[in-house]
C-alpha cells in the first residue's frame, strides 16, 4: 500500500481558477456582511430617531394660562421699609 506522503505532488497544488473562486467567494462573504452590517445601522438609527421623536411630543395635552404667575404667594414692596428683618 502507498504512504500518503508519495501522493502525487500535483494534486495537492491550488490552481490559478481554484484561487480566484475562493476569492470571489469571500468578496461576496465580505459584500453580503457589510450590506447586513448598514442594513442594521439604518434599521437601528430610524428606530432611535423614531423613539427620541415620540420622547419629544408630550403625552398629555397640558393647557397652561399664558398669564400664570410665576409664584404661588404675591410678592409685596413696601416703599421705605424692609420686608424681611435682617438675618443675623
Amino acid at each position: 500500500m502507498p504512504s500518503s506522503d508519495s501522493q502525487d505532488q500535483g494534486n495537492r497544488s491550488i490552481s490559478g481558477r481554484g484561487v480566484v473562486r475562493i476569492v470571489v467567494v469571500q468578496l461576496l462573504v465580505l459584500l453580503a456582511l457589510s450590506a447586513a452590517a448598514v442594513g442594521y445601522v439604518n434599521w437601528s438609527s430610524d428606530a432611535a430617531w423614531a423613539e427620541f421623536a415620540a420622547a419629544l411630543k408630550p403625552a398629555v395635552s397640558v393647557s397652561v394660562p399664558v398669564h400664570e404667575p410665576a409664584f404661588s404667594a404675591p410678592i409685596v414692596t413696601v416703599k421705605g421699609q424692609k420686608i424681611c428683618p435682617p438675618k443675623v
